[in-house]
């Protein structure tokens, strides 16, 4: 078993929405944290806040090194690959996460990078539509899904500091491997992306006359169209082929919607199935993990079992 000091050091390697909230939850927990933005002002912004944020990368990694923080990559995924060149030059031995869609093409790019001894997957399932520095909260986890990855070759200890931190941050953790979280996010929220853009183009070719009607269910429908066009890109482009997979499962449910509605005038069991499934969802049951421990035998592999049947670890001794 692995045990902790719980308030190790946090370094956050871009500090917009996600990485700035875990900076903000870190602090709050009582972490010693600083951060990086690649912009100045983005770092005076945070710096104005009271928060230890600088755009000087070789002096916020150095500290890093020094200290044998835990470095969080909050950076979008086309900036991943310089960050990591960063940490491999000056930092190579702390260990690793990050907050990116993703996991398998960030996975991917730190074993290319010769860093994946101490890299732990991670992706906290919470968010806005708004980005940047001043949309960060320290709430924004509390009571969300945090992703932790559970690939072979995972270390105990690494494991261990990740899962803390999304804990600390008011997160409880899902153990999952990095291929199937990005299988599963490419129905649950990149899929949502792409048709809330959708709705958004069919329902504005109305007119100004459906704009002025829409409602709730447009607007709810539609609320992550908000996010910024370059975000979107960034988050579900690199998931290619699991969102190919999803799109092409919605639009065989599409299809067979519109012919029924065509020949028959009904939607066929599209509806049902979609009120069924939506209750699935309102009433599914997580159950909490106990009898795992980091380091045990076979330990990756239960973790990750576990999480597939919807266990959760809520607590860590």
């Amino acid at each position: 078993m692995v045990i902790l000091d719980r308030k190790s050091a946090i370094c956050v390697l871009g500090t917009g929405l996600i990485g700035g909230s875990v900076l903000r939850a870190a602090v709050r927990a009582g972490y010693e944290a600083w951060g990086y933005n690649r912009s100045a002002a983005g770092a005076r912004a945070a710096r104005s806040d009271g928060f230890d944020v600088s755009d000087d990368i070789e002096a916020v990694l150095g500290r890093a090194a020094a200290a044998d923080a835990l470095i969080v990559i909050g950076v979008p995924m086309p900036a991943i690959d310089p960050m990591l060149s960063e940490v491999k030059l000056r930092a190579p031995h702390c260990d690793l996460t990050d907050v990116v869609s993703v996991k398998a093409p960030v996975a991917a790019a730190v074993h290319h990078h010769e860093l994946g001894a101490r890299y732990v997957g991670g992706h906290p399932m919470a968010g806005t539509t708004e980005s940047g520095w001043a949309a960060s909260g320290p709430d924004l986890f509390q009571g969300a899904a945090w992703a932790v990855g559970v690939d072979p070759g995972t270390h105990a200890q690494a494991w261990t500091r990740v899962a803390r931190l999304a804990l600390d941050c008011g997160a409880y953790v899902v153990p999952v491997a990095a291929a199937e979280h990005d299988r599963a996010v490419a129905r649950i929220s990149h899929l949502p992306h792409v048709l809330a853009e959708t709705l958004a183009v069919a329902g504005a070719g109305g007119g100004d006359l459906a704009l002025g009607l829409a409602a709730g269910s447009f607007r709810d429908g539609t609320r992550v169209a908000a996010t910024a066009a370059e975000l979107v890109r960034a988050i579900c482009e690199p998931n290619e082929a699991a969102l190919l997979e999803a799109l092409d499962d919605a639009l065989r449910l599409l299809g067979a919607a519109r012919d029924s509605l065509a020949a028959q005038g009904v939607l066929g069991e599209l509806i049902d199935a979609g009120y069924s499934q939506r209750a699935r969802y309102d009433t599914l049951q997580r159950w909490e993990i106990t009898d795992i421990r980091p380091g045990d035998q076979d330990w990756l592999e239960r973790l990750r079992e576990a999480g597939q049947r919807g266990g959760v670890v809520r607590t860590l001794d």
